[in-house]
């Protein structure tokens, strides 16, 4: 009867899902982690704490290994149950009810593993960039292989990109949803408003100058990414090749000689501040800018607009998952610099990854990461 309906289905039908079965393949990386550190809060998954997946020792007790030996810092003081990472099977993953996983594996693995979880009728939110590009040309910079090549393109075509701002209603009904990469989404967010509304001349180009800490590189150190390299330096890299630039392309609808993205490494651990270069196709005022990135991000609670000319900043950003937008507008009306900050590990990776599973479940895209 509807005067016993309980609390759990009358949220329910407000809400969406009132809960989900979650699981997170590669919590060993610092996306896995962030990962780990916001789904274990989430306010939804209170009841329903998520499975963690990744490599254990086959002498591991009870074939697992406590979360924090992978990363203390999500230890939950003493007496408290703590979580576990466990080795991978199908079995367990059917046992544990999982609905929505999170790969945060290499782009090989996850292009070979996202068909699996799909045919065992999981949802999958690939924090990779093996299905985030539509054109072949642009996805051949991963080198990847299937060993189902019609599956793979029927997959592929099937993909949403997981830019909640931009795809929020096809994200919501998506089996498989590509979270976009970090730098792509400073660019991308920043551009489109002013793209969409048409008031960029593309014929002068747009030029992306962006600077990212080192942990954007991953876990591995690299001879560029160590303390040595990185500490008291600042570097270019990937000039004309750095494998985000075809999303930038194919989500903004532009040409690859209309777009010049040149990446730096910073000497932080985290964040990243994009300085882009627009002149506009007619003489504009501030007001109007404003006005633009203000309309279109109206739903959106993880984007702030800044006033001119106060402009982003990387420390504010940090540990949120807000992405910041700001600009200078020059006297003439046509030169135009937008800057925009995001952390890279949490709007640009596992905060983004966040948002998108509260949009496929219905829930308030913020929830969980205020």
């Amino acid at each position: 009867m509807r005067g016993l309906e309980t609390e759990l289905e009358a949220a329910t039908k407000v809400h969406g899902n009132a809960t989900v079965r979650t699981a997170v393949a590669g919590v060993g990386g610092y996306a896995g982690g962030e990962l780990a550190r916001l789904l274990l809060a989430h306010p939804r998954l209170a009841g329903a704490k998520p499975l963690f997946l990744g490599r254990v020792a086959d002498n591991a007790a009870g074939n697992s290994v406590p979360l924090e030996q992978l990363h203390p810092q999500l230890a939950l003081g003493e007496g408290k149950l703590q979580p576990e990472v466990r080795a991978f099977s199908w079995e367990l993953i059917r046992d544990a009810g999982t609905e929505i996983v999170f790969l945060a594996l290499p782009h090989e693995t996850s292009r070979q593993w996202a068909p699996e979880w799909l045919e065992h009728g999981v949802r999958v939110i690939d924090l990779s960039g093996a299905w985030r590009l539509d054109d072949p040309a642009n996805r051949a910079v991963y080198k990847l292989h299937d060993a189902d090549a019609a599956l793979a393109e029927k997959l592929q075509a099937e993909a949403v990109f997981g830019a909640p701002e931009l795809h929020r209603e096809a994200i919501a009904a998506a089996r498989l949803v590509a979270n976009p990469g970090c730098y792509a989404t400073s660019i991308i967010l920043a551009l489109a408003p002013l793209l969409r509304a048409g008031l960029v001349d593309l014929d002068h180009g747009i030029v992306c100058d962006a600077k990212s800490g080192v942990s954007g590189a991953g876990k591995a150190a690299t001879a560029k990414t160590h303390f040595m390299y990185a500490a008291d330096n600042l570097s270019a890299y990937a000039v004309f090749g750095h494998r985000h630039v075809g999303e930038m392309l194919e989500q903004l609808g532009l040409t690859a000689e209309q777009l010049q993205f040149t990446p730096h490494l910073l000497p932080i651990p985290r964040g990243i501040l994009s300085t882009i270069y627009v002149r506009l196709a007619e003489r504009m005022e501030p007001e109007q800018i404003e006005a633009c990135l203000r309309a279109f991000y109206a739903a959106s609670p993880m984007v702030r607009v800044h006033a001119t000319p106060e402009l982003p900043q990387i420390q504010h950003v940090v540990r949120t998952n807000y992405i910041d937008l700001g600009f200078e507008l020059n006297k003439d009306g046509r030169r135009l610099v937008v800057v925009s900050c995001l952390d890279n590990l949490l709007k640009g990776a596992a905060g983004q990854a966040v948002q998108n599973m509260n949009v496929m479940c219905g829930w308030d895209e913020a929830e969980g990461l205020l």
